[in-house]
C-alpha cells in the first residue's frame, strides 16, 4: 500500500526544514485535504495566487467553522477584514506610513545596526538574532509610533507573546492562552496610553497622523486605533527578523553567494529579495472560504480554511528556474514573500530597508564571519523565524 501522505507542521523535521515535504505535496497532491489540521493546503504557484487575489475566499476567522476558543475576543483588523472596510483601514495608514519609510528608516536602522556590530567586533561574536536581526525592527517601528525608547523592551515582550498565540495552525495550551490575554490587555492599556498623550501633545510620529484624522468620515474610532497601532507593533517586527536570520543563514550555508555578495555590493537590493524567496519568514497565509468554490479539482466548502503554503510556491519550477538555487542576481522574482493582492504586506518597504542595511554592513564588516553554535528556530507555524544564530565574526 502506498505511504499516507499528510502536512504536519509540527514535526520536527518539518519545522526545520519544511522544504522536502513541499517538494513531495506539490508533485502528489498540490491541493492537500489535511484531516489531522482540518484544512486544505496549497503548494503550487498558481493557486497560490488565485487564492491570494479570489474575493470568494476572505480573511476573516470568524468564517472559520472550527475557529480555535482563544479567538472569543477578536477585534476586526486589517489582518481580516475585506472589501471597502479593508481598503478604508489600509488607506487611512498607507499614506502617513510610506512617507515616514522613504523620510526616516535607513538612518534609524543604520544606528542600531552599527551600534550592535561595533560590540560585536569588540567581543568577537554576536547572537545574530538576540543582539541585532530582533532589535533593528524595534528601534524603527517603536520610533516610528512614538513609543519612547525606555518602553521598547515592554513592547517587544508584548508583540512577542502576541504573535506566539495568534497563530492560526498552533494549538495553544492553556497557560500560553493566559499569557497571550495577559500580553494583550497590558498592551493595549498602555497603547491607550501612548494615544492620550499624544492628543494632548502631538508628534511627528505616525500615531500623531492618524489621531489629526479624527472628525472626518472615515477616521478611526477609538478601537479601531488601538488595534491599528497594536496591529502595526505586531507585524512590523517578526518579518524583519525573520528576514534577516534566515537571510544570513542561507548566506553562511551558501559561501559562493555569500563571496558573490561580499564582491558584488550592488547586488545587495536583489539579494534580500532572492532570500525572501529562498526561505521566506511568512510561510503560509490563511483564507476561509466563503462559498463552495472548486480549486485544482477539488472543491471546498464554505467556513473551510485554506492555507497557501508561501514558501512552497516560493520554490515551484513552474515558475522559477532552479528553485532550489539560491542566486542572489535572480531575475526577474516574483515570489511571495510580502503576500499578494490586497492583503499584501503593509511593512514590505520596512522590512526590505532594513535587511538590507543589516545584512549589508554585516557582510561588508565581517569578511571572515561564521556560525559559532546550532541555529534554533521558534515553536511558530506560519512565522519560520530563529530565536538564535551565534556567530563568531573574527
Amino acid at each position: 500500500m502506498a505511504d499516507v501522505l499528510t502536512y504536519n507542521p509540527f514535526l520536527p523535521e518539518v519545522r526545520e526544514d519544511p522544504y522536502p515535504t513541499y517538494l513531495e505535496l506539490r508533485a502528489r497532491d498540490p491541493v492537500h485535504r489535511s484531516p489531522f489540521l482540518d484544512l486544505w493546503l496549497l503548494t503550487r504557484y498558481e493557486d497560490v495566487e488565485r487564492l491570494l487575489r479570489d474575493p470568494r475566499f476572505t480573511s476573516d476567522r470568524r468564517l472559520w467553522r472550527s475557529m480555535p476558543p482563544f479567538d472569543d475576543g477578536y477585534v476586526p483588523s486589517l489582518f481580516s477584514v475585506d472589501g471597502a472596510e479593508h481598503a478604508r483601514l489600509r488607506r487611512l495608514v498607507s499614506r502617513p506610513f510610506a512617507l515616514a519609510v522613504a523620510d526616516r528608516i535607513h538612518p534609524w536602522a543604520q544606528e542600531v545596526v552599527d551600534e550592535a556590530l561595533d560590540r560585536a567586533a569588540t567581543e568577537g561574536g554576536l547572537d545574530l538574532v538576540g543582539d541585532l536581526a530582533r532589535w533593528v525592527p524595534v528601534a524603527v517601528i517603536n520610533r516610528l509610533l512614538g513609543v519612547p525608547r525606555e518602553d521598547w523592551p515592554r513592547s517587544d515582550r508584548w508583540t512577542r507573546s502576541l504573535v506566539l498565540i495568534t497563530d492560526p495552525l498552533a494549538v495553544p495550551d492553556e497557560d500560553r492562552v493566559a499569557a497571550f490575554r495577559a500580553a494583550e490587555e497590558e498592551f493595549l492599556e498602555y497603547i491607550g496610553g501612548l494615544v492620550g498623550r499624544r492628543r494632548r501633545e502631538p508628534g511627528d510620529d505616525l500615531i500623531s497622523a492618524l489621531i489629526a484624522r479624527e472628525g472626518e468620515d472615515d477616521a478611526l474610532d477609538e478601537r479601531e486605533l488601538l488595534t491599528m497601532v497594536e496591529m502595526l507593533l505586531v507585524g512590523g517586527q517578526e518579518t524583519t527578523v525573520g528576514l534577516i536570520g534566515n537571510g544570513v543563514l542561507a548566506l553562511l550555508r551558501h559561501p559562493d553567494q555569500l563571496a558573490r555578495l561580499r564582491e558584488r555590493p550592488e547586488l545587495l537590493e536583489s539579494a534580500v529579495e532572492e532570500l525572501l524567496r529562498y526561505d521566506s519568514p511568512a510561510q503560509v497565509a490563511v483564507r476561509v472560504a466563503r462559498e463552495d468554490v472548486e480549486l485544482g479539482g477539488r472543491r471546498i466548502g464554505p467556513g473551510e480554511l485554506v492555507v497557501a503554503a508561501l514558501g512552497a510556491a516560493n520554490r515551484d519550477p513552474e515558475r522559477f528556474a532552479d528553485p532550489e538555487l539560491l542566486d542572489l542576481a535572480r531575475s526577474p522574482n516574483p515570489h511571495f514573500g510580502f503576500g499578494r493582492g490586497v492583503h499584501s504586506c503593509l511593512g514590505a518597504p520596512l522590512a526590505r530597508a532594513e535587511a538590507q542595511v543589516a545584512i549589508g554592513e554585516l557582510v561588508r564588516r565581517f569578511p571572515d564571519m561564521r556560525l559559532a553554535g546550532e541555529p534554533v528556530r521558534t515553536e511558530t507555524i506560519m512565522m519560520r523565524t530563529l530565536s538564535s544564530l551565534p556567530l563568531a565574526v573574527r
